[in-house]
Order: structure tokens, then sequence, then C-alpha cells
């Protein structure tokens, strides 16, 4: 028995779902308004260390190709790889009231097995 379409009304939608934001078109960032602030966390010490790739707070509206960019001219390496996520914000307590930090993303860069950054 073949059973019929459901009606287009009652079909249901994923009302939490956030759409997937490609970077604003025309939008024009400097390398340093892509890159906020290197990483330093142990995870991020341990990729560094060990699979020459390092993690950076990015602005939010940057594409991979804009990270690429900005650390071939910040630092003067190569970049063969490039992994973004977006971090949704925590939510904290404000006396009485519920808030929530804004939302940030990170970026995983990987480099040439030559190249190196040095932080400190």
């Amino acid at each position: 028995m073949q059973t019929r379409p459901r009606p287009k009304k009652y079909i249901r939608h994923n009302r939490k779902a956030r759409p997937i934001v490609e970077g604003k078109p025309n939008l024009d960032l400097r390398p340093y308004q892509v890159l906020i602030r290197p990483l330093v966390t142990e995870k991020g010490t341990h990729l560094s260390t060990h699979h020459n790739a390092y993690t950076f707070m990015v602005n939010l509206h940057a594409t991979k190709l804009d990270v690429k960019g900005a650390v071939q001219e910040m630092f003067n390496v190569r970049v063969l790889d490039v992994r973004t996520q977006i971090r949704h914000g925590k939510k904290r307590r404000y006396k009485s009231r519920v808030g929530q930090l804004r939302d940030w993303k990170r970026a995983i860069v990987k480099l040439h097995p030559d190249d190196k950054i040095e932080f400190f």
C-alpha cells in the first residue's frame, strides 16, 4: 500500500538549527582583523609540537581562505591546511538572570614541515 505525501503545513522544521554562515559578501578583512589571538592551551601546545598545527581565535565572518592568507602574510610561513570550528557561547548567570557569552570561531592551521611559528 502506498502512502500519500504529507501536506506542506504538517512538515516539521528544526527551529533551533542555525544557518551556515559562509562569510559576509563583499566583506574585506585585513590580516590583523582576521586573526584575533593565538590559543595557547594544552591541546594547542600538543598540536604545535607534534603535528606542526597552530590554533587561533579568528573573526566569526572570516573564511578558510581569509585565515590562510592572514597567517601566511603575518608570519611568513606556508600553510597546508585550515580547519575551522564555530564554538557556541556558554550560558552564564548574572545575578538572577541567565545570559550567554557570544559565539566565536577557532581555526586550526597546519603548516609546511619546514616552517614554524614562535609565540614565546
